[in-house]
């Protein structure tokens, strides 16, 4: 009896085989990832009940959002959650980017430098940093100094150049990009960055310094700010939104740092102390109640998309059997229509416009145009499952995301089977 992936989805016989053979050898790994899944559920759960959450958190005020119970519990759940001091978690925060950018423009005066360690942080911060373009608001515009260094070919830190750079520049800040973002490389683990962090520590401690955590969120049983990060940031439709949270984004740190990006999301004397939460407050923490059990599903994902891929003599980073510190699969596929393909075989499995054919566009933030393949209930939620990649050489994909394992897989062999019919 035909399956009902083979009924309904259309779905060839041998791509189901393809993957369900990955899917076996992978079960070790799996059962691995359940560890830190739990790990994390518990230290979610002691978060809420240490704060002593209850439901009249759930309510919201008007106007200024004084005394907004809800938006404080958050916040401070947010900061035990994060080995942190101090939080900031707002619906008005538009998107990961717009965290970095409130932290940057907050702790970064004329004549400082910002030195980023890990190469050129993502595309959409480019602008900001005045790497592309000239905005008047640019860092580079108002008189900040910007330098990088790039990874070593694989993928580390190197503190010989770091140490130079230190001694050389004097940074205000130290910046980390954790996950890939549009490169072919491994995620920075935490045990990368606690090295590094402790180095920097001792070689310049006043230096801030600073992670951006998208898609890093509950990889490990640590975070950033567990190690001595003095600040990172990321997005609720990201990781810790748990696929609910209906926009936001959020920043944890040393209560000082948190206070002065605060006065930047509102105004001078007025910080943390206004904001309304627009009824937005029991669905970013019953997402981050959730995001334990949803990354690590996406994460099931990412590692068969790997192995399935690698096995059709795809180039993929991370390989199948590397550690990993965020959702994102990277596949290499060397060619524009593979590229269109496999974003067209992303979007058919979706829930959400699946009728629709992504094509490549100019995207705000981006210098070449983006094909992005995303049937999601949160418009941009990329822990739902999604693809996306430049519309340049190699012709890089980048997979995350599934709020279910079965999604992802489900994805996978609708972005396989596009592929083949191109041979």
């Amino acid at each position: 009896m035909p399956s009902y992936l083979q009924e309904k989805h259309q779905i060839n016989p041998e791509i189901i085989q393809t993957v369900e053979a990955s899917e076996k050898n992978l079960a070790s790994i799996f059962l691995e990832l359940n560890h830190t899944k739990e790990e994390n559920q518990y230290k979610v759960i002691h978060a809420m009940q240490k704060h002593r959450l209850s439901d009249q958190h759930f309510n919201w005020t008007t106007g200024y959002g004084y005394n907004d119970l809800g938006r404080e519990k958050t916040e401070a759940i947010y900061a035990t959650v994060f080995d942190a001091e101090d939080a900031l978690v707002r619906p008005n925060i538009v998107n990961g980017t717009h965290a970095l950018c409130l932290c940057l423009s907050s702790l970064l005066n004329p004549g400082d430098t910002m030195l980023s360690i890990t190469g050129a942080p993502y595309d959409t911060l480019h602008q900001l940093i005045g790497l592309v373009g000239n905005h008047e608001q640019s860092l580079k515009n108002l008189g900040i100094h910007y330098e990088q260094m790039e990874l070593t070919p694989a993928g580390k830190i190197d503190q010989e150049i770091l140490s130079d750079k230190i001694n050389s520049l004097k940074p205000k800040l130290i910046y980390l990009q954790r996950s890939t973002g549009y490169s072919f490389r491994t995620a920075l683990t935490i045990g990368d960055m606690e090295g590094v962090i402790h180095f920097i520590k001792k070689q310049l401690p006043h230096a801030v310094i600073m992670v951006d955590n998208c898609y890093g969120e509950f990889l490990e049983t640590r975070e950033p700010t567990s190690i001595g990060a003095d600040i990172m940031a990321g997005s609720l439709i990201k990781n810790p939104g748990g696929g609910i949270a209906l926009t936001g984004g959020y920043i944890v740190g040393k209560a000082s740092l948190i206070e002065m990006a605060a006065q930047r999301l509102t105004a001078p004397g007025i910080g943390k102390e206004c904001g309304l939460t627009f009824g937005t407050t029991r669905l970013v923490l019953q997402g981050l109640f959730l995001a334990p059990t949803v990354v690590c599903e996406a994460l099931k994902g990412a590692i068969l998309a790997a192995d399935v891929f690698q096995k059709c003599g795809y180039p993929v980073k991370p390989e199948p059997e590397a550690p990993r510190s965020d959702i994102i699969q990277a596949i290499r596929l060397d060619c524009p229509k593979k590229l269109m393909a496999f974003c067209k075989g992303i979007q058919e499995a979706a829930p959400v416009d699946s009728f629709v054919t992504p094509m490549p566009w100019n995207m705000p933030g981006y210098e070449d145009q983006v094909i992005m393949a995303a049937g999601a209930f949160i418009q941009g939620s990329s822990i739902e499952l999604s693809a996306d990649g430049p519309m340049r050489p190699p012709y890089h994909v980048y997979f995350q995301g599934g709020l279910t394992y079965a999604h992802a897989k489900l994805g996978i062999m609708k972005a396989l089977q596009h592929l083949k019919e191109l041979v």
